[in-house]
């Protein structure tokens, strides 16, 4: 049974009206965006992919009423009003201006990368808001349960000054098949979770500096294979980052420990956690505050988990926007962030040294 002690690890559904149209029918948009979407009671009329037959199978699953021969075709659907995009970066631009373009259509929900570089994400950035368009890039870590109890007790002050945060992946990713084609892997694409979720929780870091070598089970050509990230925020805060998606041997009868862990030391108490995607099980949080629990380890519950209950949050967030006409919490102009913190990463590995996001413009 759950246990969430006072704290609120899913966010409330305040609006369920708009209706939405998603174009992709891969792992990420039939596994998540959509069992999530279902739980929630959130209208989805029509899905379009790459492939229409998969994506007419999707539909068939999920009850959705429509299935367009296009993924251009569904978005001049006047039944849509939000899109929904699970597409590979390379392909996404040109979906999202589509979408700018459409008068009915209200937001669009896009994936990270946003883009493959990050001019082209300054550039959708700026079109969106010439277009009076909600866009909302899904940083679906932000709404994992333990990154959203970590976060508020952060904000009650309760660790004190945090002092070092880690993460430490050890796991193997499913690389889709559109990444062979591109010259950056895993900072990029898995990397990128805890980049921003480190920006959701101390802000907006100083400088990065990163360091990989290529994956030994990673068949096409890569560089950043494993990656590790040292960061510094504002108050002296020191984060690192490591990605080790090798996590051993993975072959018969070798006993594979795949995790991802997470620690936040500060001068009054100490958090740690899981982050249970790799297996399948909610994420965990333990706490110990000098200031609030008398020193002792305390620990809240949960049922839900990142992989689908967080897409629940990134959809509403998007559709309370625009009922509310506030921007979204995950709105690209943030996103822009992270993406300028992922190419500092990448401009790290090739300089060999830190580099100071004062050095990567996102303003031009």
């Amino acid at each position: 049974m759950s246990d969430v002690k006072g704290f609120i690890p899913d966010p409330p559904v305040r609006v369920r009206e708009f209706k939405i149209g998603c174009i992709g029918a891969g792992m990420i948009m039939a596994e998540c965006h959509l069992a999530a979407y279902k739980e929630a009671g959130f209208p989805v009329v029509a899905i379009a992919s790459r492939t229409e037959a998969k994506a007419k199978a999707v539909a068939e699953r999920w009850g959705i009423p429509t299935t367009h021969a296009t993924p251009e075709a569904l978005i001049a659907d006047p039944n849509v009003e939000i899109i929904d995009i699970a597409f590979p970066p390379d392909q996404q631009p040109a979906l999202i201006r589509k979408a700018l373009a459409t008068p009915h259509i209200k937001a669009i929900l896009a994936q990270k990368p946003l883009a493959l570089s990050l001019d082209e994400a300054k550039k959708l950035r700026d079109e969106a808001a010439r277009a009076g368009k909600i866009l909302s890039v899904n940083q679906n870590m932000r709404y994992d349960q333990s990154m959203r109890v970590l976060k508020q007790i952060l904000d009650k002050g309760e660790l004190g000054d945090v002092v070092m945060a880690t993460i430490e992946m050890r796991a193997i990713p499913h690389w889709q098949g559109f990444l062979e084609e591109y010259d950056r892997l895993t900072l990029a694409n898995m990397g990128v979770h805890h980049l921003d979720v480190l920006r959701f929780l101390f802000g907006d870091p100083e400088e990065i500096f990163t360091v990989s070598r290529t994956d030994p089970r990673t068949r096409f050509a890569h560089t950043d294979g494993i990656t590790v990230s040292t960061l510094k925020f504002p108050g002296n805060v020191l984060a690192v980052s490591m990605e080790d998606v090798w996590a051993g041997p993975r072959e018969e009868g070798f006993d594979s420990d795949f995790y991802i862990k997470w620690r936040v030391e500060g001068t009054a108490g100490v958090a740690q956690g899981t982050i249970g995607w790799p297996d399948g099980s909610p994420s965990t949080l333990t706490y110990a505050s000098a200031k609030t629990t008398g020193g002792k380890w305390v620990t809240p519950t949960w049922e839900s988990m990142w992989f689908p209950h967080a897409f629940i949050g990134v959809m509403e967030q998007l559709q309370y926007a625009v009922k509310t006409g506030e921007a979204p919490a995950l709105s690209v102009a943030d996103n822009v962030k992270t993406m300028a913190l992922v190419e500092a990463g990448y401009r790290s590995m090739e300089a060999g040294r830190a580099i100071k996001l004062s050095e990567i413009s996102i303003n031009s």
